[in-house]
């Protein structure tokens, strides 16, 4: 039963895609931030057709990471290598589990 309810978590954060006005609803970034962070390569959205950018779960998570970093002193780009650094890992792990 605990699996079922696991898989089904899995495979709505895995269709989760919103825009960028409910990310930094979601989030508490402004807008004109995020943007800033997609025009610096730290984070990237799915599309971007016109003004209307789509995020998904990974980039929210992404988002969110970052902004603990600043609340704790780091820098943008430092924040942004850790973070990215620490997903690296987190996926190296989850592949490491998959292929078991």
């Amino acid at each position: 039963m605990k699996s079922e309810l696991l898989d089904t978590d899995f495979n709505f954060l895995e269709k989760l895609v919103v825009g960028i006005g409910e990310v930094a609803e979601i989030t508490g970034i402004p807008i004109r931030q995020i943007r800033y962070w997609e025009e610096k390569g730290i984070i990237e959205s799915l599309s971007q057709e016109g003004k209307n950018r789509r995020y998904n779960y990974y980039n929210i998570k992404t988002i969110l990471l970052i902004k603990e970093m600043l609340d704790e002193g780091y820098t943008l780009d430092a924040a942004a290598k850790k973070v990215k650094a620490r997903l690296e890992m987190i996926e190296n792990t989850l592949q490491k589990i998959k292929k078991k």
